[in-house]
């Protein structure tokens, strides 16, 4: 019996320990919908102001840690479980890989999106930072009144605004205990949100936990403890169970990712910039114009890998030599139709099984990462229909950008190493 028991305890130990190490996942409670293809048309509706957020980018031992990663309802499209506060306020923030502040929608907050809020006079490790803070003007806060008090103890809180899709958020900067995965981040700079202007249908409904380079980001405020490396598998939009997450840190990244070179652009430091070299339509390779593909931090141009962003973009000649050639490859008898965003949509009866081409995106360091037909393709549930998933960048500011966006890297785990400069992916099942 004593010997039973101490087996019981000794498994109970091992399973605590690794759960703790490498959470499970669980997905975001909202009805699903009832065709893939109508979903993704609805998530997509918030890209065109995603692209402009894009756009606007203007200037420990380090264990394996992991957070659950979840689809959303809306851009940016999936969320990870994290804690804040002392006690633990648990919250569900959206992953953004091209946002640097974190924040989350506070109490008293009025006009935030319905759900849960974070309580700061409820955490005893909450404090508030003040307009003299070294953080404020990192996150744009207001400056200190000229006529105020020396005193740092009578000077206001910073005092920020931030635009977010077709809505605007005002915050205050604090401090508090994150808590993500196993791992507690002691003292991270956030901004509590308390008021919100405009509609806050593609609002985050209770944060944002920022990954991008920044200097207010996740990675800049942890420093040595993840060495400027996570990864995240996002999981299909079609799945109900799936074991997606946010991994922090160099430790346990996986072994086979072949990695392409991290480009930096000055006019947009968050963002994670890749070179890529050319596309291909099953074995043929797509003709664009020369340099359609060139990196120009002057101008933007190049390629963005984005959680946030739904449905990848290829600048108009790029689109336009991918969009022929997958067609003329599928060869459907009745034509193409629009839906949506997408422009190429083609009845499946007419079309053998297995009649689509993969596309294959080919980058620097002879990286080729081959789409999945899942991830190619969106198919609708009640008719014979299927779309290719992928678009035109808008022509406007954002018409020289390409965007890899997260309809393309489910069931990939994508490896950012800003510290070795460099991405990687790996194929990887997260549904």
């Amino acid at each position: 019996m004593a010997a039973t028991s101490i087996l019981l305890l000794l498994l109970l130990v091992s399973t605590t320990a690794a759960t703790a190490a490498d959470l499970s996942v669980y997905h975001n409670v909202h009805p699903p919908s009832p065709s893939p293809l109508e979903s993704i048309i609805s998530l997509a509706r918030a890209d065109d102001a995603r692209l402009l957020f894009l756009s606007s980018k203007a200037t420990a031992s380090p264990g394996v840690t992991s957070a659950p990663v979840a689809s959303g309802q809306a851009p940016p499209s999936y969320v990870v479980r994290a804690g804040l506060g002392t006690p633990v306020q648990q919250t569900l923030l959206a992953l953004d890989t091209s946002a640097d502040a974190t924040w989350a929608h506070c109490a008293p907050c009025d006009t935030c999106p319905a759900g849960s809020r974070f309580i700061p006079a409820s955490s005893s490790s909450y404090a508030s930072l003040p307009c003299a803070s070294d953080w404020c003007p990192l996150f744009n806060g207001q400056p200190c009144p000229s006529n105020q008090a020396a005193n740092a103890a009578a000077l206001p809180a910073c005092a920020f605004s931030k635009p977010f899709a077709d809505a605007s958020f005002q915050a205050s900067l604090g401090s508090d205990t994150l808590r993500l995965g196993r791992d507690a981040i002691a003292n991270f700079a956030f901004g509590c949100v308390g008021a919100v202007t405009g509609p806050t249908t593609n609002l985050p409904k209770q944060g944002l936990l920022g990954l991008g380079r920044g200097p207010m980001s996740l990675l800049s405020q942890t420093g040595s403890r993840y060495n400027g490396v996570f990864s995240y598998c996002l999981p299909s939009y079609k799945s109900y169970y799936f074991s997606g997450s946010l991994r922090l840190g160099a430790a346990g990244q996986p072994r086979n990712a072949r990695y392409t070179p991290l480009l930096s652009n000055p006019h947009r430091p968050s963002l994670y910039y890749v070179n890529v070299t050319g596309l291909s339509v099953g074995r043929a390779w797509v003709k664009v114009p020369a340099g359609a593909f060139a990196f120009d931090p002057a101008t933007g141009a190049g390629t963005v890998v984005d959680s946030g962003t739904v449905i990848t973009r290829w600048t108009a000649p790029v689109y336009a030599a991918l969009r022929e050639e997958f067609r003329r490859q599928v060869g459907a008898p009745s034509g193409y139709t629009s839906l949506g965003a997408f422009d190429t949509c083609f009845n499946t009866d007419e079309v053998a099984a297995g009649g689509a081409p993969a596309v294959t995106l080919h980058m620097d360091g002879g990286v080729d990462l081959t789409l999945p037909m899942e991830n190619t393709l969106i198919h609708s549930s009640s008719t014979p229909l299927a779309c290719l998933a992928m678009a035109e960048a808008p022509q406007n500011v954002n018409s020289v950008v390409n965007v890899i966006a997260n309809l393309q890297q489910q069931n990939v785990r994508v490896v950012v190493d800003v510290a070795n400069s460099r991405v990687g992916f790996a194929r990887e099942p997260c549904n």
